[in-house]
């Protein structure tokens, strides 16, 4: 089922036993965030799975009649619903399908084709004249501060916009992208703009700044390139001598599931994610323009931010409590001047908190991994599955079972993983054999720590690292370690027997099967 924006969402959700209204007054300062980080690592919900209910909390101090919307894709079993499926699978089945299209050899294959490519041209977006994200438009007398926004941890410098669909175009090919990057409200009109230096927005941002310097808006194109390198989680420094101008961007907040989570996944740079979300929900996203900008954002949206970033200036940003479970240190980063902003009447504002997890965006990245393994596969054939486990925060741990069939390949696919897009911040791969099920970290255990020779199988190398990693040598930079559990062969160099692993055999098994109620050991 598709959902055609975020109220029907939350419809379908109060249906399912799955959103739990609070009508008991909270604070935006903290307080919300401590309620739902317990519920999210509850088993509260209907299901009784991890993750507890979806919240909406209805009395919120200092805005009355304001709502918030929170921890809405904060279990397996929402994921689901969410996508309107029952399993993920499913979708990443309809990916396979996709991928299968091969070149028509002839007038039958083309034939054959077209209602595919039909089937495809349903889900690009469109345009509309408006939509109930224009209901109410304040081209003055308007505030970030209107809405109620969450300052999330003891330590974060401020309230943070978690949820934003931040929409920007590229100044060249012209496609947009919808990225999702977290934005610390300064005051009533500004707000940082946390594009991390390897995302599609920050590319944006630094190609704006290279048609400033071509164009003479700056002191010099060295100016730029400095700028470049240390813009969004580089080094500090003088912010003197910058290319001037603007930069166009959108903010779209509480849209319908599909497009709030296609503004996560690391897409390739060419695919829109209003594709995406059009793919995933099974029909088009409705855009409409907006009034100060030439950039369309969703029409259903609760609330929609335009303005510009300005290429002249970079202000501290930060710190701010992580899905690290640790707060990211502040640094500087591009700064958002709101020009208007547009809402529905009495708008729903969505937000998330991150943190240690299990929490909301784990979920999330569990989705990216099963709808995406096809695409991984695509790239390295012998991947047999993948696990990014919660507590691995997304790029901290992948484990990997892979169908071997030459030596050496292990690390083959160590590297290829690290040459992937959003998977070269992947601080340890653990490659295990495709009888392996990665799912089950207890299995992973077993069989990886029996199976390696720690100075054999273990290799290590350097290269970019996610902005979040406190860790790392360098910001943005350090190394990362590969395991191979995998089996070893002889052409490997192992030229010792490799045991049998212990197994009962089926005659026994199914002796005492018949036997067991007898047993009385139930």
């Amino acid at each position: 089922m598709a959902y055609d924006d975020l109220r029907e969402w939350m419809a379908a959700l109060e249906r399912a036993g799955e959103l739990k209204k609070i009508r008991t007054e909270v604070d935006p300062i903290l307080e919300i965030t401590e309620i739902t980080d317990r519920v999210s690592k509850s088993r509260s919900n209907k299901a009784g799975e991890l993750g507890g209910a979806a919240l909406l909390f209805q009395n919120i101090k200092g805005y009355p009649g304001a709502q918030v919307v929170i921890n809405q894709f904060g279990s397996a079993r929402r994921m689901n619903l969410a996508l309107g499926v029952n399993a993920l699978d499913e979708v990443a089945e309809r990916i396979r399908g996709l991928m299968d299209l091969k070149s028509p050899q002839g007038f039958l294959d083309k034939v054959k084709m077209l209602p595919r490519l039909a089937e495809m041209g349903k889900f690009f977006p469109k345009t509309v004249a408006t939509g109930p994200c224009k209901e109410v438009i304040r081209r003055d007398k308007f505030s970030l501060l209107y809405f109620p926004v969450l300052q999330c941890w003891p330590k974060d410098a401020g309230r943070f916009i978690t949820l934003p669909c931040v929409v920007t175009r590229d100044r060249k090919s012209g496609k947009r992208n919808v990225g999702m990057y977290r934005m610390q409200v300064y005051d009533e009109k500004t707000a940082g703009m946390h594009w991390q230096r390897q995302k599609i927005g920050a590319e944006h941002y630094r190609e704006a700044l290279r048609s400033a310097a071509a164009s003479g808006n700056a002191a010099g194109p060295s100016a730029a390139v400095d700028l470049m390198a240390r813009t969004s989680g580089g080094s500090r420094g003088s912010d003197g001598d910058m290319p001037g101008g603007k930069m166009e961007v959108a903010v779209a907040i509480g849209t319908d599931p599909a497009i709030t989570f296609s503004a996560i996944v690391p897409a390739p740079p060419d695919i829109e994610e209003y594709l995406i979300a059009g793919f995933l929900r099974q029909k088009p996203v409705e855009l409409v323009k907006c009034e100060t900008l030439d950039l369309e954002v969703p029409a259903s949206a609760e609330i929609v931010l335009e303005g510009h970033v300005h290429l002249d200036e970079l202000r501290t940003e930060g710190p701010f409590g992580d899905h690290t479970g640790f707060y990211s240190l502040e640094d500087q980063y591009p700064v958002f001047h709101v020009s208007c902003i547009t809402h529905r009447k009495d708008p729903i504002y969505a937000t998330t908190i991150v943190g240690k997890p299990p929490m909301e965006d784990g979920w999330m990245g569990k989705a990216v991994e099963r709808i995406f393994l096809p695409l991984m596969k695509l790239a390295i054939p012998e991947l047999a599955d993948i696990n990014l486990p919660l507590e691995g925060i997304f790029h901290n741990l992948m484990i990997v079972s892979i169908k071997k069939s030459y030596p050496g390949q292990a690390r083959k696919v160590m590297n290829a993983i690290w040459s992937l897009g959003q998977a070269m911040f992947t601080k340890c791969i653990v490659v295990v054999d495709e009888d392996v099920n990665v799912q089950d970290l207890g299995e992973v255990t077993l069989k990886a720590l029996n199976h390696i020779d720690p100075e054999r199988d273990i290799q290590f190398t350097l290269g970019p690292v996610d902005s979040l990693d406190h860790a790392s040598r360098l910001p943005d930079y350090g190394s990362k370690m590969g395991i191979d559990a995998t089996r070893k062969w002889s052409s490997e160099g192992f030229s010792r027997p490799w045991p049998d692993q212990i197994v009962m055999d089926a005659k026994t098994k199914a002796l005492v099967d018949k036997k067991w109620r007898e047993l009385g050991l139930e």
